[in-house]
Formats: C-alpha cells, sequence, structure tokens
C-alpha cells in the first residue's frame, strides 16, 4: 500500500482548515486556497501524482487570489452603506458656541445635541482669537475628544434684517 494514494484525505483536511480559517478571516484568502485545494483533490481523483498535484493547487490558488478575489471584494463591498458614521459624521457639521471657545479650550453644542469641548481652529491672524457665546460654528476636524471648529461662513439674511424690494 503506498502513502501518496491517501493524498485525498490530505487535501480534505486542507480544504476544511482552510474553510473554517477563512470563516474566521472573511478575507476570501483562504477560500481561494481551499478552491485550490479542491483542484489539487480532483486531480489526484485522476491520476495525477502527488508533485503535479501540488502545483495544479498553487496555481489555481494563485491565479484566483490575484484573478477572482479583487473582483469579488469590489462586488461585496458595492453595496456598502455610504451614510458617514462615527467621527466622519461629525466633519462639517454645524454647532453653537456654548463657553467662549479660544484656541486651546471651549465648548460647542453641535446639530446632534452633543456639547463637545472645543478649540477654534488655527486661522490667519485675521481671524478672531475667540468666539463667544451663541455664534454659530462648524467642525472643522476632530482631535481625540476635541472639536476643531471654525466661525460659520454667514450666509445672506442671517442677521435678522432682510431688504425689501419697493415695487
Amino acid at each position: 500500500m503506498d502513502v501518496t494514494s491517501f493524498a485525498w484525505i490530505v487535501w480534505l483536511v486542507l480544504i476544511l482548515v482552510f474553510v473554517i480559517v477563512e470563516m474566521l478571516t472573511l478575507d476570501l484568502v483562504f477560500l481561494m486556497m481551499a478552491v485550490g485545494s479542491v483542484g489539487g483533490l480532483l486531480s489526484g481523483l485522476i491520476g495525477v501524482p502527488w508533485w503535479g498535484q501540488l502545483i495544479i493547487a498553487a496555481i489555481l490558488s494563485v491565479v484566483l487570489i490575484f484573478g477572482i478575489r479583487p473582483s469579488l471584494l469590489h462586488a461585496l463591498k458595492r453595496g456598502g452603506d455610504p451614510a458617514k458614521s462615527n467621527v466622519d459624521a461629525l466633519i462639517g457639521m454645524a454647532g453653537t458656541v456654548v463657553e467662549p471657545v479660544s484656541r486651546t479650550d471651549g465648548q460647542v453644542k453641535l446639530a446632534i445635541g452633543e456639547t463637545w469641548t472645543a478649540r477654534l481652529t488655527p486661522v490667519p491672524a485675521s481671524g478672531p482669537a475667540q468666539l463667544a457665546p451663541g455664534q454659530n460654528v462648524v467642525v472643522v476636524s476632530i482631535q481625540g475628544a476635541t472639536a476643531v471648529v471654525a466661525p460659520a461662513p454667514v450666509a445672506a439674511g442671517s442677521d435678522g434684517f432682510t431688504e425689501r424690494s419697493s415695487s
């Protein structure tokens, strides 16, 4: 009895191990290796010697990893949620100054109702050194647990005065 006649058991074990590791990683690399091992198993069943089975499994795995895996990953990620979340959702959000905001400290209440520690973004010398309570701000970035804010641009008619046409 020849040991190579039991190569199919080795292929089945490899397939099982690769599938289990794939279920833990979810990166499709080990799935491609499992499919390559299926190619090695099938080639062994038709009588290819063990070294040929190994070459077939390796070539098939490499082709699948570099050829099919990228398009599969792209297809899986295409349906992802486009909505921003966590810190990304705060960038660009409007807020109101609660405590005076300077370049080192302050507090703002964001549009979502949360109060954050804040500091003023470094702006050119012509910009304000401090923002008073009630002023509108926009979140520029988040650094740790601090919102870096800038004065909100003033929209036309937002100062309470409106122009009326004389007609």
